[in-house]
């Protein structure tokens, strides 16, 4: 099992660059980081994680615009998205926007969605909640005809495309692995039929991975890698989950300034080394 980092890049933490190049200097696999495009005054919609929404939600810089930076200053770490809001994003600007990070990275982008939970977010985007499942599957569809076909087009209830021209393809072929995010039954259902790998949450259940390997394996997926994205440092859990058949385990990073994510990234690579 390989270890990662999964985090927020705000505007008061460690620069992507530089964090990327620390990761790679104490051996991490991967970073995945999260997105949030803007957060509406009203927070009408709770916040999953009970209590007031942490700081870094309101702060994040782009996904895109942070993994290429992180890029330029890697040469091995995997770039992701844990998760990027989809339903939230112009299909063809996202397609772009995917394809070119894996471009400059040489072929390494992950690229983690899912639906999200702040309707207010996906309503200023102009997307229905009540049918936010429905566009992701067309969306997931759509991006891998444009990363796959040199005239891409795709007619569905949601998305509409007559043939388009769209470069820059993925350096990885077929395209970029899709990690679907998400635990609900319409989110196992999304990974079966489109996902490449699941990005599960941390307080998943290992036992979980597990019961879930097993329906893939009767899908016909035995192919889908598994990584959890921010996951606790406890043993029994890290063993738990490696024992499940996950491929890849990122820690949740605080964000930070620089000097202190320094610090707590030498701290979680004791615990990686241990557990490889």
């Amino acid at each position: 099992m390989k270890f990662g980092i999964s985090t927020f890049v705000t505007d008061e933490g460690i620069r992507p660059d530089v964090l990327g190049a620390a990761l790679e200097e104490r051996g991490f696999d991967s970073l995945f980081l999260a997105e949030h495009s803007h957060i509406p005054v009203s927070r009408e919609t709770p916040y999953p994680g009970g209590g007031d929404l942490p700081r870094v939600y309101y702060r994040t810089l782009d996904p895109f615009v942070a993994l290429a930076a992180a890029a330029t200053a890697t040469s091995e770490l995997l770039l992701g998205t844990g998760i990027a809001l989809l339903i939230q994003r112009d299909l063809i600007h996202t397609a772009k926007e995917v394809a070119s990070l894996d471009l400059i990275s040489d072929g390494r982008a992950l690229f983690g969605v899912g639906v999200g939970w702040n309707r207010e977010e996906m309503r200023n985007h102009g997307a229905d909640p009540a049918t936010r499942g429905a566009l992701i599957d067309e969306q997931l569809a759509a991006l891998k005809e444009i990363w796959t076909k040199d005239e891409a087009e795709f007619h569905g209830e949601h998305i509409d495309l007559d043939p388009i021209f769209s470069w820059p393809k993925p350096v990885q072929k077929p395209h970029v692995p899709i990690y679907i995010g998400g635990e609900s039954e319409a989110a196992l259902n999304r990974l079966a039929k489109y996902g490449d790998g699941w990005l599960l949450r941390g307080y998943t259940k290992y036992q979980e991975a597990q019961r879930v390997r097993r329906w893939l394996a009767e899908q016909g997926r035995e192919d889908v890698q598994f990584a959890v994205f921010g996951g606790p440092t406890t043993p029994k859990v890290i063993d738990g989950f490696r024992e499940a058949g996950v491929e890849r385990y990122t820690f949740l990073l605080d964000t930070l300034p620089e000097a202190e994510t320094l610090k707590a990234l030498d701290e979680l690579a004791k615990v990686a080394t241990a557990h490889r």
